[in-house]
């Protein structure tokens, strides 16, 4: 069985109606809420529920642009966290796999979409 994409661009296309102007708006969003909410989701501190709530919302995110590995990934991470673990498994790989698929994104240059 091979891992989720990075990156499905069949399903961003499917998302942006083909539009790679609106495709590439929606990944710089992505990008933006990943750099916001990887710091928080990273931080020791917090409780696991509003950390999972962060997650999900990432992991809603992933789904949207078609980045199915972090979908995944985020959706195990919640569920530790949900489980009242504070540091559960996978959550050290998130900023891994974040920075994966920013990558992935970034190649898919100007046209994504």
């Amino acid at each position: 069985m091979s891992s989720p994409a990075l990156i499905d661009r069949a399903h961003l296309d499917a998302q942006t109606f083909g539009d790679a102007d609106l495709a590439r708006e929606v990944l710089a969003l992505f990008a933006h809420q990943c750099a916001v909410l990887l710091p928080r989701i990273r931080e020791d501190g917090p409780a696991s529920a509003p950390r999972a709530d962060l997650v999900h919302t990432l992991r809603g995110s992933a789904l949207g642009v078609g980045a199915a590995a972090l979908a995944a990934l985020c959706a195990e991470v919640e569920a530790g966290l949900r489980a009242g673990d504070p540091a559960p498994p996978g959550l050290a790989d998130v900023a891994r796999v974040v920075a994966d698929t920013l990558a992935a994104i970034d190649r898919l240059g100007p046209g994504a979409g």
